[in-house]
């Protein structure tokens, strides 16, 4: 098997189908997270605690399915590093539960949030400083509160972080290579972003906290959302797809109805979402809309977006009815109840992906795969259902596809005249900085050589801290 060739033909019916155009088929890009270990052998406590071994899952699935994308490790988070730094809001499969059951996330009780009420105002004035300062000694069980002595346990959990942070980042290098060399088999993203609001919900707040700020103090949430929006925007630019052909993975949780009212969604999560959705098509990434949930009161919202700058995921929504509101504009992707997936009959699989073939994908612009994350209790019978389904009712008529464009999105006229967060207030440290040149040069003597050469080495390894701070943030 020419597994080169494969990789380009499955990456070009990809990007095809992402750029809402009519590839040779229906590309099917399954995330897949526990299924993966269920499918090799493996128990969820191995796949979580030792991510080479969900790496040789995802492989292995990748190899024996006709896919043609995959998330390279789709149980992201690896629990050697959260147990490093002792992270407190994660239940770790094998430790206090059972080793079969995913990794679950702990939201704390309301009174110990990870940020206080009182505290928008240091959160709004600097968000790395807060995050370093005041929510990562919180969150994490080994560190010391600023002021308290410091202990030898606070340095492992700092140092021990950033180097188990460094070997799992640079092992997805390796992972991505070989997907391609084994399997022919392309990433299917590429960056991490989540909104502002939902930051403050999953991470700082809490879902409770923060319903009862939006009573009480809804100026001072709107402000905080403004401060992390350029800063979250940084993260998603800086670990995007340098060829700018898979989109970046945006997780929504927590901003659709019913958690929030439709007033609540016009008033915060829009306004701080959509400038940054809108740079990150300005500099030519498009951006999946994972859309946890059902945020079908929202699609006339999400259609106000450049045509193509996203790829819209369905989950608890109603297929057929997103695709009657979005598809003339966008990709879509999912649909497929996990539910079916799980506890139907393989002819219930076939025949309702048939369906979404069908009339969804009719004209392109489709990604096969569930509504959500499919973890063990997926059946695998139904999995090759599935991918049999959409092989067999997903050809179309049409050649083979070729690119329109040399590059994808390039001179795409939607990206014309975007504002994006141009303009947008500016926090006290900027995104990406953590002791910024201006101040460190203060404290250095005099620079007898070359000052740019200095000024640029500092600066690369600045931004090494603040990379590991908003990643602990937005990925684990």
């Amino acid at each position: 098997m020419d597994t080169e060739k494969l990789y380009q033909e499955r990456l070009r019916r990809y990007v095809a189908a992402m750029r809402h155009e009519q590839p040779d088929m229906i590309p099917i890009r399954p995330f897949v997270a526990e299924f993966t270990a269920k499918y090799a052998g493996y128990t969820c406590q191995e796949v979580t605690h030792d991510f080479e071994k969900a790496f040789e899952a995802a492989r292995i699935c990748a190899r024996d399915f006709d896919w043609d994308a995959i998330v390279p490790n789709m149980v992201y988070v690896w629990t050697g590093l959260t147990q490093a730094m002792g992270l407190r809001y994660y239940g770790i499969p094998g430790i206090g539960m059972p080793p079969d059951t995913g990794f679950n996330y702990i939201e704390p009780p309301e009174d110990e949030a990870f940020m206080r009420a009182d505290e928008y105002d240091a959160l709004i004035e600097d968000p790395t400083g807060f995050l370093y300062n005041v929510w990562f000694p919180r969150v994490c069980a080994e560190a010391c509160r600023i002021g308290d002595p410091c202990t030898y346990r606070n340095n492992l959990a700092y140092v021990k972080g950033g180097m188990a942070m460094l070997h799992y980042f640079h092992s997805f290098g390796r992972q991505i290579a070989l997907m391609r060399s084994e399997c022919g088999t392309p990433s299917a993203i590429a960056g991490i972003f989540k909104a502002p609001f939902d930051i403050i919900a999953d991470k700082l707040r809490g879902y409770v906290g923060l319903t009862m700020d939006m009573h009480e103090q809804p100026d001072k949430v709107l402000k905080a959302c403004e401060a992390l929006a350029p800063h979250l925007c940084h993260v998603g630019l800086t670990t995007a797809d340098p060829e700018k052909k898979l989109p970046i993975g945006f997780w929504m949780h927590r901003g659709c109805v019913p958690f929030i009212t439709p007033a609540q969604f016009k008033s915060h999560y829009w306004p701080t979402l959509k400038p940054i959705i809108e740079e990150f098509w300005k500099n030519g990434y498009q951006t999946l809309f994972y859309a946890e949930g059902n945020w079908n009161a929202h699609l006339d919202d999400f259609a106000t977006l450049p045509e193509r700058s996203m790829v819209y995921h369905v989950d608890r929504a109603d297929i057929f009815e997103v695709h009657r509101k979005l598809g003339h504009r966008f990709c879509l992707s999912g649909g497929i109840p996990n539910v079916l997936l799980s506890y139907g009959k393989p002819e219930e699989v076939r025949q309702f992906c048939r369906k979404v073939a069908q009339e969804v994908a009719r004209d392109g612009g489709y990604i096969a795969d569930a509504s959500a994350i499919m973890q063990n209790d997926t059946s695998i019978e139904n999995m090759r259902a599935f991918t049999q389904a959409f092989r067999e009712y997903g050809q179309y008529s049409g050649p083979a596809y070729t690119p329109s464009l040399p590059e994808p999105h390039r001179d795409d006229p939607s990206r014309q005249g975007l504002r994006g967060l141009e303009g947008w207030p500016v926090t006290r440290r900027r995104p990406g900085v953590c002791l910024p040149w201006e101040d460190k040069v203060k404290e250095l003597p005099e620079i007898t050589g070359d000052a740019e050469l200095v000024k640029r080495i500092w600066e690369m390894t600045d931004s090494f801290g603040n990379l590991f701070i908003w990643q602990v943030l937005l990925s684990f």
